[in-house]
């Protein structure tokens, strides 16, 4: 059911339950007005300020429920079938006045309305703990350019279990990583969508990409991050060639100026000469050389992250890749996860 989240603009953009409606009570100023009457001239004081903005604005916000709730029914046609009194959801930060307040709104005009209790921190504290749980975990290893985030989107339309970790965090996880994509969200946001995403995850076996704990400049919870390095790696064994023009296709679309950007965020661990090199062939032009030079750089990193694992030996598991038909990989990678499952148990 449609969840509604009375929380202030400013509130609910740093971070939201997925997929929640914002319907702010009160601006971000409004609040802040509210807040400090409350803390100044004590409770009535603020309830009064507050019904003040809330007066003004009950009718535009049972309008804007009503609209949410249809656009709701057309995407999830079994939702509330047959009833009158629609089911939605209202909370504030714990569960207190805000909620309360819109909650009576809705339920006088007809909607039948459930309070989510403890409010958006409860649902923090839920996302948190989901770090914390035990996942059979598959990672899917290779070197850059080896189309892994491909791979496993191809592998959702197979309705295998995945989470793309660069998907949520709007990032491919290099100097170039956030090239064509949308910002990123706060560290919260995306650790209440991952949160989600492993509720979805537990008990079945799902396969995620072989990260680095930092993705641009968010970072994937210690617990979990520890999770996926204790857990096996398929990795995918693709030319070097192939790699390098996987990438060039990739990443070569964008401004000259976004490319040296990059190289000079990375370039105390590429190295004077191969920087200055192949920022020379950026500026010719020459993509596909410079691409050369930094595939070679990130193939010696990864390396050196794949290999910092315990008991590497036990874990990795070399899929070889002849040809880039994604369904044959797929089969490849399945079978071999299997055969590791049966192993193992």
């Amino acid at each position: 059911m449609p969840v509604f989240d009375v929380r202030s603009p400013g509130e609910f953009q740093h971070a939201h339950i997925p997929g929640a409606y914002s319907l702010p009570l009160f601006t971000d100023e409004e609040r802040a007005v509210v807040g400090t009457l409350y803390k100044q001239q004590g409770k009535q004081k603020a309830v009064k300020a507050g019904l003040d903005y809330f007066g003004t604005r009950m009718r535009a916000m049972v309008e804007e429920v009503e609209k949410a709730v249809k656009a709701f029914q057309k995407s999830n046609p079994a939702y509330a079938a047959g009833e009158d009194a629609l089911p939605v959801i209202v909370h504030c930060w714990r569960g207190g006045m805000r909620s309360a307040g819109v909650a009576w709104l809705l339920d006088v005009y007809g909607f039948r309305v459930h309070t989510l209790v403890g409010g958006y921190k409860a649902y923090r504290k839920w996302a948190l703990s989901r770090f914390e749980d035990p996942y059979d975990f598959r990672i899917l290893g290779g070197y850059t350019g080896s189309a892994k985030t491909d791979i496993l989107e191809a592998m959702r339309q197979e309705d295998v279990n995945i989470i793309n970790l660069e998907g949520l965090a709007h990032h491919k996880g290099s100097a170039f990583g956030a090239m064509g994509q949308e910002p990123q969200p706060s560290q919260e946001m995306f650790e209440n969508k991952l949160a989600l995403a492993l509720f979805g995850a537990k008990g079945k076996a799902c396969w995620l990409e072989d990260e680095s704990q930092r993705i641009g400049k968010l970072t994937i919870p210690h617990a979990l991050w520890r999770s996926m390095r204790q857990s096996p790696v398929f990795f995918l064994d693709k030319p070097f060639e192939e790699r390098l023009d996987y990438i060039v296709k990739t990443y070569g679309g964008f401004y000259q100026e976004k490319y040296v950007q990059a190289v000079l965020r990375i370039q105390k661990r590429l190295g004077p000469m191969e920087t200055k090199t192949t920022i020379g062939l950026l500026l010719e032009n020459n993509i596909h050389e410079a691409f050369r030079i930094l595939l070679v750089y990130y193939d010696k990193t990864y390396r050196k992250s794949l290999h910092n694992r315990e008991n590497l030996d036990q874990l990795l598991h070399t899929i070889p890749c002849t040809n880039t038909n994604s369904h044959s990989i797929i089969q490849q990678l399945l079978t071999c996860a299997s055969q590791v499952s049966l192993a193992s148990s």
